[in-house]
């Protein structure tokens, strides 16, 4: 009996298929890896901050620390019962109680309260830095695409758009202090904190959008000249709607890297402790832009390194982190699906 013959087509072992076998398994491994970790780490936040925000009982949500601001935490014991009130519940239980005036009481900073005064910051802050980092790098990426003299200049410009996008977000908190909270006096403010944010993401925006633009074909700039269009208007409706998509997806990564930064908010647009929200105590228009706010990154950083760490501080910095993730979820989540149905309705 005559031994099987071999398929024609059938791969034979050699080094380098095993070299090739051996590197496929080098990726996959490390994808699964970096998955991994991070599930973990998104997993233990979860975890712990879910307790923090969730509740056995209805409405299963905790309220108050999603609409009160920080408070100190005080704990003590009344007539063999273990208390733990808010600075408000405290003073208010020492009023009801005149007998417990003479009660020792342990006090833990921002351990009591909620955090709405930080949502509102940081949602106030992202959308406002993201409004102004679309508009000028949108308008940039047109110009470098549309309107320049490709040379050795523009050239010049990518390369420096390409540096600023490797430079530490610390740098740009100490320029936006320098230039906008110093020099143009608009002091800590959500003004500063915009545009300190916007420079740091600008070059993101810019290089995406660019990218975008130059996707799309050439024959669709070529007709609406060819029908008597202006340039503008053939960049405004034959290139800008069917670039949107990709420009999108810029501010998907704006937005992740604006809304975790601490570092230039902490220098130009966020406060430790700021009992009013944003729109309460104006006395005009301008108000609003020149005041500072407080901010989920600022908190989660001043809970878990500038106060004495207990289980009662861990407590509002797992929930915050969470609150914070849930956001950025939340506004990433919105431009995908806006990014999305854009890409329907534009498609050639």
């Amino acid at each position: 009996m005559s031994a099987p013959t071999r398929h024609v087509f059938r791969s034979r072992p050699s080094a380098a298929r095993r070299w090739e076998t051996g590197a496929l398994w080098v990726f996959r491994s490390s994808t699964y890896l970096v998955l991994l970790c991070g599930a973990l780490v998104f997993g233990h936040i979860v975890f712990k901050g879910s307790h923090t925000v969730f509740t056995k009982q209805a409405p299963f949500i905790n309220v108050p620390f999603l609409t009160e601001a920080p408070e100190s935490l005080y704990v003590f014991e009344y007539k063999g019962e273990k208390k733990e009130l808010g600075d408000r519940a405290f003073r208010a239980f020492k009023i009801e109680h005149p007998e417990a005036k003479d009660v020792k009481a342990e006090s833990y900073v921002y351990s009591a309260g909620g955090i709405f005064p930080c949502i509102v910051g940081t949602v106030l802050l992202v959308v406002g830095s993201m409004i102004i980092a679309l508009t000028l790098g949108v308008s940039a990426a047109v110009y470098l695409n549309e309107y320049a003299v490709q040379g050795r200049v523009v050239t010049a410009i990518r390369l420096a758009i390409l540096n600023l996008a490797g430079v530490p977000s610390v740098v740009f908190g100490l320029f936006g202090l320098g230039l906008f909270v110093i020099y143009l006096d608009w002091n800590v403010s959500l003004l500063a904190g915009w545009f300190t944010l916007a420079f740091m993401v600008l070059p993101v925006v810019i290089t995406a959008s660019e990218e975008s633009l130059k996707a799309v074909p050439k024959g669709f700039r070529e007709g609406s000249l060819a029908l008597g269009a202006t340039k503008w208007q053939t960049i405004r409706k034959n290139v800008l709607p069917y670039a949107l998509p990709g420009i999108l997806t810029s501010s998907i990564l704006g937005i992740a890297r604006v809304a975790g930064e601490t570092a230039p908010i902490m220098f130009t647009a966020a406060y430790v402790v700021r009992d009013k929200l944003p729109w309460q105590g104006l006395t005009s228009v301008s108000d609003f832009f020149f005041q500072g706010v407080m901010a989920l990154p600022y908190h989660i950083y001043v809970v878990s390194s500038k106060i004495p760490q207990n289980e009662y501080t861990e407590r509002v910095q797992y929930g915050t982190a969470f609150v914070f993730l849930m956001i950025v979820a939340l506004i990433a989540t919105t431009s995908i699906v806006l990014r999305n149905n854009l890409r329907n309705r534009y498609k050639w």
